[in-house]
């Protein structure tokens, strides 16, 4: 049995396990957030792909972007809030969609945050979407920060081969 010191592998970082309970807990606030407002903004450009479908019309491409963003959303948040899941590569995938997310609001902000809604219910909800979409955007970049300072800082792994050296 002296040799069990060597067969030990690093540590696991930033997995809920190992993760202190209020970082756990304020990740999983954020992600609920997250969640939620990524539902939202699948209902809110969802009403005008479902009208535009029976009018059968074309679905814009703008809108079904950011349908697809919402979803790719929604689903990462859905697997983030599973207990025992890995986070290191998480601020990566954070970073991704904080870039997607700045698409959203960039095409549909220029489109509608000066736009003169003269009692257009469609136009208003578009204009609140706009906002939607702007928290969207900073809840994923401060989760993509979030993760990289959890990477850097909770890192307390031994070295693969000998155990000795601390990573």
């Amino acid at each position: 049995m002296a040799f069990s010191r060597f067969t030990k592998k690093p540590t696991s970082t930033l997995s809920s396990s190992s993760t202190p309970l209020p970082i756990f807990i304020l990740n999983l606030i954020l992600r609920f957030i997250q969640f939620v407002l990524a539902l939202t903004v699948l209902g809110l450009y969802g009403t005008d792909l479902n009208a535009a479908r029976k009018a059968h019309k074309y679905a814009d491409s703008k809108w079904v972007y950011a349908e697809v963003v919402g979803a790719l959303s929604a689903l990462t948040c859905i697997i983030y809030m599973l207990p025992k899941i890995k986070f290191w590569w998480a601020c990566a995938w954070d970073g991704i969609l904080f870039i997607l997310w700045t698409a959203v609001f960039g095409v549909f902000g220029k489109m509608y945050i000066h736009a003169n809604a003269q009692g257009d219910s469609g136009i208003i909800r578009m204009k609140h979407a706009v906002w939607v979409d702007l928290i969207n955007m900073l809840l994923w970049l401060v989760t993509a920060v979030m993760g990289v300072v959890l990477f850097f800082t909770m890192r307390e792994g031994r070295s693969l081969h000998t155990g000795r050296a601390k990573v």
